[in-house]
């Protein structure tokens, strides 16, 4: 049967050569309905470690994969250069640190047609690897660390308030635009922000599997989560509201814990009672995160990786209104992608 429809596999990088070609073989491995041809185009952010280099000989070799230019080197408009060039009519969002099941984008497809949302995607599963990873993705995986979301059930079908990554028919990014180009993070939150409150449906299902690769050390975690945080204000200023209030959660518990601290010179008891509850609920957390640790060595580590979600997110968020208040320009850091 002679394929006559178009998906399109899109995902922005910079400097990934050791995961470049991973990515392209899964992508070109995808096993599609009867009646869709595949494209695959490759937002490069200017890399200078061979990753362009590299993409350029894949895509020489296989005419559905495509190198698009994204010079200006973040996520968001990597996304809207790989949409402005897509032919699909339909498009999946793909990211370079996530491995993928070959039906990863047919069961897309499929979840479109069923549910009749405008975005699908599926569970955010972490996998990680070392001790470090390993306590890491088991807090990430973790609904008592994320306060509940969705997003790490892997069970769940039905409606959600954003989901990882995205699959969403053309005509509905024509239809309420692409990305916000001002946000270096956060862009995904918001664009699903954007259509929820445009009367949109985004739809999580199970069957679409992946399984992500999170930071493998508590600096870069904290790093991640700190920009993160920094740049959820800008989503609140532009709609007067969060994407959910869980969001808002770790910046409440900064707060907290700095008042306790400028009390302590007439009271140690508001910092001392605050560190306490929080510890008992790190040991409750890790606790509930410490089967899918993999091991004494992760789960010794899942206290501090806890922290690290949460006091990360939770000081950007600072960072982010007080930059927000004095209208300052983010810095370099705020505005560079890192793994």
């Amino acid at each position: 049967m002679t394929a006559h429809r178009t998906v399109t596999i899109i995902a922005p990088c910079r400097n990934e050569r050791a995961h470049i070609d991973v990515f392209c073989d899964a992508a070109l491995a995808q096993r599609l309905p009867d009646g869709w041809a595949l494209e695959v185009l490759v937002a490069d952010g200017r890399s200078d470690d061979g990753t362009r280099e590299r993409l350029a000989e894949r895509a020489a070799g296989d005419a559905r994969l495509l190198l698009v230019d994204n010079p200006g080197r973040i996520v968001s408009s990597g996304l809207n250069a790989c949409i402005a060039r897509a032919r699909g009519e339909v498009i999946v969002r793909w990211d370079l640190h996530t491995r993928y099941a070959d039906d990863y984008v047919a069961e897309c497809l499929a979840a479109l047609a069923r549910s009749g949302a405008v975005n699908v995607g599926g569970p955010w599963v972490a996998r990680g690897e070392g001790a470090g990873g390993r306590a890491i993705a088991a807090a990430f995986q973790c609904r008592w660390v994320v306060g509940g979301a969705r997003s790490r059930d892997t069970a769940y079908e039905g409606e959600v308030d954003t989901v990882y990554l995205g699959c969403w028919p053309r005509a509905v990014l024509e239809r309420h635009g692409g990305f916000d180009e001002q946000l270096v993070r956060n862009q995904d939150d918001e664009h699903n922000l954007r259509l929820r409150r445009a009367g949109a449906r985004i739809w999580q299902s199970p069957r679409i599997r992946s399984w992500y690769r999170p930071r493998d050390s508590l600096a870069r975690l904290f790093a991640q989560q700190r920009q993160y945080g920094y740049w959820r204000p800008f989503v609140v200023r532009k709609h007067g509201q969060p994407g959910s209030w869980r969001q808002l959660a770790p910046a409440t518990l900064v707060a907290a814990l700095a008042l306790g601290l400028l009390l302590m010179p007439w009271s140690s008891w508001p910092f001392g009672a605050l560190a306490a509850v929080y510890g008992l609920y790190l040991v409750a957390a890790s606790a509930a995160a410490a089967p899918a640790a993999g091991g004494l060595d992760a789960v010794l580590r899942l206290p501090a990786a806890i922290a690290a979600y949460h006091l990360g997110y939770g000081l950007g968020t600072w960072q982010g209104l007080w930059a927000l208040a004095l209208r300052r320009a983010p810095t370099a850091a705020q505005q560079e992608l890192t793994r």
